[in-house]
């Protein structure tokens, strides 16, 4: 079955990832040449639901910094592209998962793969995906990297189950929420910088700054994703604004309105949320109750919060084009907010 990968070249070069694109291009050409590759199978299904999403767009931003960060580290081999498509093929697999976790109907503006084969489909096809990541990774050889991909589907299943643990619940306080993300979200950016430095062998505090950079942009880029959700443009987002009101997912949005809310307003979000009850004009009253407290921009300054701990965990090394690019990449994951 063919597959064009689309690398949105035209959107990348008017946003802060046009750097990181093209100095990752030729690597990232045999990812995706790779990803094609792998996602083969006798049985006909898995490419089809497999291709559906994986073509349906996304920068690939993870498989990208796994590259970045093997280039920062000098890396000259051949293994950071396997691990950059084992990262696409992980995150692959949880959409797909969460897809049906979710009920979601819509993924990157296009219908979400179990509304046209099924909830069974997409997860087992997340399984094959996952699979195929793991032999991936056996194939490059590195223990450690193995050991930090496959400790990073333990802990991203771990958030998937905390935030199911925390649904509907109004009572979520923020650190709870920034333990489900840090694990569903920047539990991925974080291993998938991870394993440039330990690939390239490079000494343990270039592994922890190159780890800490990626979960920092992973927390920023979540806390923009919960924000747009509420302040977004649909077209924009590959999804309907206030789909995670409309599922009564507890975001940070959320659970800052809540606190500072009179006994009314928490009142309206426990009818909302918890129980369910979502009237015509509801989501246009959540969106007054977060201006009014300034939640979605005190949700957009805790991810500039985060984007600043990133830019942080780069001092360590040289300047250089690559080191730039990814500062760039921070500064495009919070500019989206505008």
């Amino acid at each position: 079955m063919g597959l064009v990968l689309p690398f949105e070249e035209k959107d990348a070069a008017r946003d802060g990832v046009a750097a990181l694109v093209a100095l990752t291009r030729p690597d990232m050409e045999r990812v995706n040449a790779m990803i094609l590759s792998r996602t083969g199978s006798q049985v006909t299904m898995i490419p089809e639901v497999a291709n559906h999403l994986i073509s349906s767009g996304g920068k690939r931003l993870r498989p990208m910094l796994t590259l970045a960060t093997a280039n920062l580290c000098g890396y000259r081999g051949e293994g950071h592209v396997k691990l950059a498509a084992s990262v696409e093929f992980m995150h692959t697999a949880t959409l797909l998962h969460d897809d049906v976790v979710d009920q979601s109907d819509m993924r990157r503006g296009k219908l979400a793969a179990r509304m046209l084969w099924g909830n069974e489909a997409s997860v087992l096809v997340g399984d094959f995906l996952l699979g195929q990541a793991f032999r991936m990774m056996v194939e490059v050889g590195s223990l450690r990297a193995l050991d930090i991909l496959s400790t990073a589907a333990a802990v991203i299943a771990e958030g998937e189950v905390m935030q199911l643990a925390a649904a509907k619940n109004t009572e979520t306080t923020e650190d709870e929420y920034l333990a489900v993300i840090r694990g569903k979200t920047a539990e991925l950016f974080a291993a998938a910088c991870e394993v440039g430095p330990v690939i390239a062998e490079r000494p343990k505090a270039e592994h922890t700054a190159c780890r800490g950079f990626g979960l920092n942009l992973g927390i920023a880029f979540q806390l923009i994703d919960d924000a747009l959700d509420y302040g977004g443009v649909a077209s924009k987002l590959g999804k309907n604004v206030g789909d995670d009101f409309r599922e009564g997912k507890i975001t940070l949005p959320v659970v800052l309105s809540f606190r500072r809310g009179n006994a009314e307003e928490r009142r309206f979000w426990q009818r909302t949320l918890q129980d369910g009850d979502v009237q015509e004009g509801d989501l246009d009253a959540a969106i007054a109750i977060m201006k009014k407290h300034r939640a979605i921009d005190d949700t957009i300054e805790r991810a500039r919060h985060y984007g600043a701990m990133a830019h942080d965990a780069l001092a360590l090394f040289p300047d250089s084009e690559m080191k730039s690019a990814m500062h760039s990449t921070v500064e495009f994951c919070i500019a989206r907010a505008h």
